[in-house]
């Protein structure tokens, strides 16, 4: 009896409230425009061009093709009514009955878990107000909707509230949901289809079925479930809903670009804000070229949904390539899902194994050190604050004496140690720095072997280095941006800075050709005609495998690896993972007549890779190095 009282006593003084707030808003704000139900202003679009001037996507706030109600299928209206508003044809805009279960329910549980907001009520927010939540607001709200409700039927209501309701993913409204969703239009919708859309609005982010198909599904079955229950839907049609897979059309998946454009309008939001970038009307040059794009994002889900397949493991990774010079990227790709947020090229910080060797050796040319040295790969200790480090090569097999061009060519662990030994941590620790690469870099040998963490995009800029004369570049996907006058507000300005001497640069890109001609003799039935520079890495159980070469023109780099950071397995190389992807995109746009050119200062010397001495081309174990 007591909490009956509670009760009621809550409801008087919530109708009071409600009743002076009507009051307050009456005599102190402007009467309401309610003509926004029947107009619709989206804004201008930001158009995104692609390297050749071609639209290749666009932001914008709304994404809506308008329905009228009578084309809308009664079994999508009663979805929508059995997960949001069971009385909308009877409540006059406000849901008492609903107000006075949500009180109790909340107060049943101690904390809010249950809203009473009419869907007259959420068509007033999505119009007349943003999502911070006041009590002012509220009694606004409520008020809003009464009016509504005087002045537009149900039916007129429902279908405004259909075509500017969120889905996520820059959807807005049923008909657009629907196509983007299954490719079909709103009328061809099936009930659990409907059903899908109908609880998607409840939490867009999380119950959209690319983000969340899991989730979504299970959101769709609460759903089809109060559908039954309020009985709209037959038990057979509630079986076979029920029964029926999630399922989205494949052209949902296959946007061309989504974590490069996600990418770009993380930095466009910065640079112009978030209303103007979807409103204003800009126009975007970007670097992204749509070929280079579509044949990255085939060799990429074709490989990685092999591998994943071979493995048995959540094996994904991330592509990127950009032009040597410029540093213009023209194809990203940050992971198999299209509609992830999370982008693996740019995001993703993986430990960087051997393709850190570079920089050793570089380090140790700056030293006045020599590819044609001798240094003696062989079993040893290391004490190190205390610490006994026993390191092997990754097959546990020694060579004896090698010369450094060798161990570099052929990613020897003891030799590059031994290397960093005589070069000096620091001096290999600042060189690293001047290659942007983030660190941590510790004061410890083990960094010798790439015990340092970068994404990927740090690590191809990092590499780029060696293909561009020594010049670091900082990759960029924007050229210019254009305000809706015309006006240019925005250029690119190029930052290029000397890391390395160009001999230096010259010397280790040439070494770096050894490596990529034994991996060319494994794959000469599927190779290409041109020049590459290239280094493989591994890191500790094959938890992540990379490549990163370049051409004369584009520097293009992949890695491979469980987003949790597991061992893909025992024996897993990059020329059986990441490799593939870089073979299959650099062959379809290398050229024969693109050739690295290298300091008129240096020689040419052909040596034997393991003594070091001078002997004639052609000769088993024979190496050609600049000095």
């Amino acid at each position: 009896m007591r909490s009956v009282v509670r009760w009621i006593s809550l409801l008087i003084f919530f109708s009071g409230c409600c009743a002076a707030g009507a009051l307050y808003f009456l005599f102190t704000t402007p009467w309401i425009d309610v003509s926004r139900l029947e107009r619709y202003d989206p804004g201008k679009p930001t158009i995104l061009l692609d390297e050749h001037g071609k639209e290749w996507a666009r932001f914008e706030l709304d994404r809506r093709d308008p329905i009228p109600y009578h084309r809308m299928p009664h079994h999508l209206i009663e979805a929508f009514l059995s997960a949001e508003d069971w009385h909308f044809f009877e409540h006059c805009g406000i849901s008492w009955k609903g107000i006075a279960c949500s009180i109790a329910i909340n107060l049943y549980h101690g904390k809010r878990v249950q809203g009473a907001s009419t869907i007259t009520q959420q068509l007033v927010k999505l119009l007349f107000f943003d999502l911070k939540k006041t009590f002012t607001r509220k009694l606004k709200e409520q008020l809003y909707a009464l009016i509504i409700e005087r002045q537009f039927s149900k039916q007129h209501i429902l279908e405004v509230y259909l075509n500017h309701v969120y889905f996520g993913c820059g959807i807005y409204g049923v008909q657009a949901a629907a196509q983007a969703f299954w490719g079909k239009s709103v009328e061809q919708l099936t009930i659990d289809q409907a059903a899908t859309l109908a609880g998607i609005i409840r939490g867009p982010a999380y119950y959209c079925p690319l983000l969340h198909p899991d989730a979504s599904e299970q959101r769709r079955d609460v759903v089809i479930q109060l559908m039954r229950n309020r009985g709209v839907i037959t038990h057979q049609e509630y079986e076979d809903a029920i029964a029926t897979p999630l399922a989205v059309c494949e052209q949902a998946h296959a946007t061309n670009g989504h974590h490069a454009k996600e990418y770009i309008r993380i930095y466009l939001e910065k640079v112009i804000g978030k209303t103007a970038l979807y409103r204003g009307g800009f126009l975007v040059q970007t670097t992204i070229n749509q070929e280079k794009q579509r044949i990255a994002q085939r060799e990429f889900h074709t490989q990685v949904m092999h591998l994943k397949k071979e493995f048995g493991k959540p094996i994904d990774g991330g592509f990127i390539s950009f032009d040597v010079q410029s540093g213009a990227i023209r194809a990203m790709v940050g992971g198999r899902e299209s509609t992830s947020l999370f982008n693996r090229a740019t995001q993703a910080r993986r430990q960087m194994g051997s393709i850190f060797k570079p920089i050793v050796y570089a380090a140790a040319l700056e030293q006045g050190m020599k590819f044609s040295d001798i240094v003696i790969d062989e079993p040893f200790e290391i004490v190190q604050d205390g610490t006994v480090w026993t390191p092997h090569n990754y097959d546990k097999k020694y060579n004896g004496a090698i010369t450094r061009a060798y161990a570099l060519s052929h990613s020897n662990n003891i030799v590059t140690i031994k290397t960093v030994l005589s070069t000096g941590i620091d001096h290999v620790i600042a060189l690293a720095q001047r290659c942007h690469l983030p660190g941590p870099l510790h004061p410890y040998l083990s960094l010798a072997l790439g015990c340092t963490d970068a994404t990927l995009l740090q690590a191809g800029a990092a590499f780029n280095i060696f293909a561009n004369n020594g010049l670091y570049v900082q990759p960029h996907t924007i050229t210019w941006i254009k305000d809706a006058t015309g006006k240019r507000i925005y250029t690119h300005r190029a930052i290029s800075e000397r890391v390395l001497d160009v001999s230096i640069a010259h010397q280790v890109a040439q070494v770096l050709q050894l490596g990529i001609e034994r991996t060319k003799v494994w794959f000469a039935d599927r190779w290409f005609e041109g020049q590459a520079i290239s280094k493989t890495g591994t890191t500790n159980e094959s938890r992540t495998c990379w490549y990163i070469g370049s051409t004369p023109t584009l520097t293009t780099a992949v890695f491979i690896g469980c987003d949790d950071n597991q061992s893909m397995g025992k024996n897993i190389y990059p020329v059986q993972t990441a490799f593939p992807i870089w073979l299959g995109y650099t062959r379809a746009f290398a050229s024969p007549t693109q050739q690295f050119t290298f300091d008129p200062s240096l020689q040419r010397c052909t040596i034997d890779e393991r003594s070091g001495r001078k002997v004639r081309p052609g000769r088993a174990g024979a190496i050609e190095i600049l000095v």
